[in-house]
């Protein structure tokens, strides 16, 4: 699960570029929070997994 909100982290973050040179700063700044959302999750579910593995 990790891994699908890695890439779509990527994505999002393939994103940013094309509206940091334009007049839609706010788009790129909500963009860069999800891509940090996005990170924040996918290191929160691989500490999850690794706390199910570590219980079991």
């Amino acid at each position: 699960m990790a891994d699908h909100v890695d890439r779509y982290q990527h994505e999002v973050g393939d994103l940013v570029p094309g509206y940091q040179a334009t007049q839609h700063d706010d788009v790129a700044g909500a963009l860069v929070e999800a891509e940090r959302a996005l990170r924040t999750a996918a290191r929160l579910l691989r500490r999850a997994a690794k706390l199910a593995t570590a219980a079991h």
